[in-house]
């Protein structure tokens, strides 16, 4: 299943994603973040975990269940590069404009913003087509609560 949505993801030209691959791979995107500091800590997967149950409406179960595929995804998904581009090209703005506060919340979580954090950050939101004052806007909503 991973390996046919990473096909999908990396063809020329992603179609849109059925949603159930869609979370998967928007929740891949919250696993990277966290893992790019190298300290993959407690508080960023409880807080992955938050906002997949807030997003989705699920229970901790649910959320947990697709963290652990999003964790599998990203260890097999290609170079950031390519991944947020074909994610950008089959997911609506709106969404991708609420996996970066998702994501601000995750970078957030632990009260320490690493120059690694920041950087992906920053290409992140740049190759999801999201502008960077709609980043700035998603990260001071999130830091106040």
């Amino acid at each position: 299943m991973l390996s046919d949505l990473i096909r999908r993801l990396t063809a020329p030209e992603p179609q849109r994603l059925p949603e159930p691959d869609a979370r998967i791979a928007l929740a891949a995107l919250l696993v990277r973040l966290a893992r790019s500091d190298g300290d993959y800590a407690d508080i960023e997967i409880d807080q992955i975990d938050q906002s997949l149950m807030a997003r989705y409406n699920m229970d901790a179960d649910e959320a947990a269940g697709l963290r652990a595929q999003a964790e599998a995804l990203e260890a097999e998904a290609p170079d950031t590069v390519r991944f947020t581009r074909a994610i950008k090209d089959a997911v609506d703005y709106e969404d991708r404009v609420a996996v970066i506060a998702a994501m601000w919340r995750v970078v957030l979580a632990d009260g320490v913003r690493d120059d690694e954090e920041n950087s992906l950050m920053r290409m992140t939101a740049s190759l999801l087509g999201v502008s960077d004052q709609d980043s700035n806007a998603a990260r001071l909503r999130v830091s106040k609560g």
